[in-house]
């Protein structure tokens, strides 16, 4: 396989260009992101409507990666339990070298071949659940050593990767490959692979919550109200779709049942 990953930026003599010259340069790069996702969109919808399916009979999505990918899946299921009223566990994040290390970077964890299946058997991973490896240059050994063994054990996989034809796509049922091309600064897949990643994770989250009912018209009537801001927007949001016109009422009908949906569904 050829790794689009690292060949050399299109950009030479990074450090003599001006602030003005860098950041336009950047963002030029930055606006290839949503072209390449574009371009993978129907390896998306299957890999997502094949996540909506487990998740409907009572399985479960872990995302399964290291380095900038897996720190950032873990940015969003931390988020889905507030946002989308989710039990914690249903979407899941394993990181080479453990969750509780994020802030450490232990970049060279990925490199364990056996850990990433080990961790997912302390999960219990099963053929309920759907498991998506998250690899910029799409050989991670971590990564691909645990969708190995979940082929082996016929658990669903997926994939998000940033190279075409790599061994960890071909070990996935549901492969996306979204082909960002070289980066500002050759071989930083931080920059527009990282960027691709985020965007991915937040379309796959979301387009998932709507198709499982979490969102209704285009709000989050599920979301936790865990501060003042999300309890603020939650009565509000129940004064308009419930007709209140009194804000202390709405907002003791919220805590009363917990959430807008609840709220609702008690007033009909």
């Amino acid at each position: 396989m050829v790794k689009i990953t690292e060949q050399s930026s299109a950009h030479r003599h990074l450090e003599k260009k001006s602030i003005e010259e860098i950041t336009s340069l950047i963002n030029k790069e930055n606006a290839m992101v949503a072209q390449a996702i574009e371009a993978c969109l129907p390896q998306l919808n299957t890999l997502i409507d094949a996540v909506v399916a487990k998740l409907k009979k009572g399985g479960r999505m872990f995302y399964l990666g290291a380095g900038s990918g897996g720190r950032l899946s873990v940015l969003d299921v931390i988020e889905l339990p507030t946002t989308f009223g989710i039990q914690k566990g249903i979407v899941n994040a394993i990181l080479a070298g453990g969750v509780e290390h994020l802030v450490e970077a232990r970049e060279e964890m990925e490199d364990n071949y056996r850990e990433g299946w080990e961790r997912l058997v302390d999960k219990n991973i099963n053929t309920n659940d759907i498991v998506i490896g998250i690899s910029a240059s799409g050989t991670t050994p971590f990564v691909l050593g645990g969708l190995e063994e979940c082929k082996k054990n016929n658990i669903n996989t997926g994939c998000i990767v940033s190279n075409p034809g790599s061994p960890i796509a071909e070990q996935s049922d549901y492969p996306v490959e979204v082909i960002t091309g070289p980066e500002f600064i050759t071989g930083s897949t931080r920059m527009k692979c990282g960027t691709a990643q985020k965007m991915i994770f937040d379309i796959i989250s979301t387009t998932v919550m709507i198709q499982l009912g979490r969102v209704e018209d285009n709000q989050m009537v599920n979301v936790k109200l865990i501060n003042n801001k999300i309890t603020d927007r939650a009565v509000k949001m129940l004064m308009g779709k419930a007709n209140i016109a009194s804000y202390e009422e709405a907002k003791t009908l919220l805590f009363k049942h917990g959430s807008v949906k609840n709220a609702i569904d008690h007033l009909k």
